[in-house]
């Protein structure tokens, strides 16, 4: 339908609320739809109903919703109730627009229904309204704008938390509020940007912003004859996505995109890191066309100090070996910008570059005569010491020993406590899986024998900014036959 006329304040609207099995709308299932239909600031419906989602409910769902697998076992399937729950939604007038799709967070439940439908083979499209958004424009004086947070600041029961009916009717009374204390064409003009426009190249499908998940993941777009234009990852595969279009200027890359797309594909993870992590695979394996230059999985320098002499050799890391890299320092884009870093600490730390292997010189270096380097290369000060001082000065830069037995499944959960399991093995990534069958399969694929320094670095952040890893020990299990694989639901 046509978005709304700008500072027009929408009559027909519909609130909806959905529960579900988890938080991706790929994966997982409708287990109960909430919907109140409001006209002209009066509510003319209220419905639910229960769904048979046709399979589990996680324990972590059933808690925190109180829905049971018993609940919804005589339930309906969504395919049976597809027709009247587009009904409810007002979207089988012939022309007539369907009312403004309202919801809290409004592309999870809106990304779910258009799932359901697609199974049931029936198209659904409106114009969607998020009071996440609309409450962040009028109000964004305040940081939180969750359900609970709007309910108590303006003073909202809700008889059922969690349930689909009860949270749409928090969202329509949220409404309803709003058009009896706000000037109209403020209001107006808030819902006009919440419900925002894109203007999409004309080779793109129209409807593509409404398929586009909210959620993290990685986004690639492809050109005339399927060839790999650009790969993006983003924790909002929506926003990135549609920001190539409404951002692209004359001759930037993004305007060049425009011209050059024909079609769009994204797959969903559950947190960031599996969005990094199948972006690097895909630009070290697939080399799109617009991306930056991405170096080989073993390009790059490091140093490694010379026990016996004290000397810092600066070696491209295929030269070193994956097993003697926690003796390394550093990785570097070049030996250029090794041996820079190496001078700089050195003259920071008053080290001597000669005995580093850094220069070359008769007699003492440069710097001890001029008072700035201890004299290890005179006899001033003792090998021993001077070698103690050099790894105290690049103890940082330390490259750090794999942190677990061997290869492991790291579990990443999304929003709603569905899961990605990424599958690594000593700083390399062989895949993510979300089924028994795919964590099989991964756990028992040989590792490339390559160390990637781009990988290790995010893997190195991650870890730093995660203690508490939740990870399987996959190593014992991985030759063993008849594999016992871990339980990913």
């Amino acid at each position: 339908m046509d978005a709304p006329e700008a500072r027009e304040l929408p009559q027909d609207l519909v609130f909806v609320d959905l529960e579900t099995t988890g938080g991706n709308a790929a994966y997982h299932r409708v287990t109960e739809v909430g919907i109140v239909r409001v006209e002209r600031g009066v509510v003319v419906e209220e419905w639910s109903t229960l769904v048979n989602p046709e399979c589990p409910i996680p324990d972590y769902i059933e808690s925190f919703t109180g829905i049971t697998n018993e609940m919804v076992a005589a339930a309906p399937r969504f395919a049976d109730i597809a027709e009247l729950v587009l009904t409810k939604l007002g979207a089988t007038s012939k022309g007539a627009p369907p009312p403004l799709f309202t919801a809290h967070n409004a592309r999870f439940d809106y990304a779910f229904l258009r799932a359901e439908f697609r199974r049931a083979e029936i198209h659904f499209s409106a114009q969607v309204l998020c009071t996440v958004k609309l409450s962040r424009r009028l109000f964004p004086e305040h940081l939180r704008h969750n359900l609970d947070a709007v309910m108590e600041r303006h003073t909202l029961a809700c008889s059922a938390r969690h349930r689909a009916l009860g949270d749409a009717r928090v969202i329509s009374d949220f409404w309803l509020k709003l058009i009896r204390e706000l000037p109209a064409p403020r209001l107006a003009a808030a819902v006009d940007s919440a419900c925002g426009r894109h203007k999409l190249p004309q080779h793109l499908p129209a409807d593509l912003p409404d398929e586009l998940p909210e959620g993290p993941g990685i986004y690639r777009f492809y050109g005339t004859g399927d060839e790999l234009l650009y790969v993006g990852k983003s924790a909002s595969l929506r926003t990135s996505v549609l920001a190539h279009f409404t951002e692209a200027r004359a001759g930037s890359r993004e305007q060049k995109l425009s011209t050059e797309v024909r079609r769009v594909e994204w797959v969903e993870t559950a947190g960031e890191l599996g969005a990094l992590l199948r972006e690097i695979e895909s630009l070290r394996t697939q080399h799109p066309l617009h991306n930056r230059h991405v170096r080989a999985a073993s390009d790059g320098f490091t140093v490694r100090i010379d026990e016996a002499c004290g000397v810092a050799r600066v070696l491209s890391v295929p030269e070193v070996g994956p097993a003697q890299l926690t003796e390394c320092f550093g990785l570097f884009h070049s030996a250029k910008n090794a041996r820079k870093a190496l001078i700089d600490i050195a003259a920071a730390r008053a080290l001597c570059l000669k005995t580093l292997g850094l220069e070359e010189s008769e007699g003492s270096c440069f710097a001890y005569q001029v008072g700035k380097c201890r004299g290890a290369c005179a006899g001033q000060e003792p090998a021993a010491l001077h070698l103690v001082r050099v790894r105290m000065a690049l103890a940082s830069l330390k490259l750090k020993a794999w942190p677990f037995p061997g290869r492991v499944a790291l579990r990443e959960r999304d929003a709603m406590g569905g899961a990605d399991l990424h599958v690594l093995d000593r700083w390399t990534y062989l895949g993510s899986a979300r089924s028994e069958e795919e964590l099989q399969a991964l756990a028992a694929r040989d590792a490339p024998g390559v160390f990637d320094a781009h990988l290790y670095r995010v893997l190195a952040r991650y870890f730093a900014s995660h203690p508490k890893l939740d990870w399987h020990d996959l190593e014992a299990r991985r030759h063993a036959l008849g594999f016992d694989a871990v339980d990913v639901s």
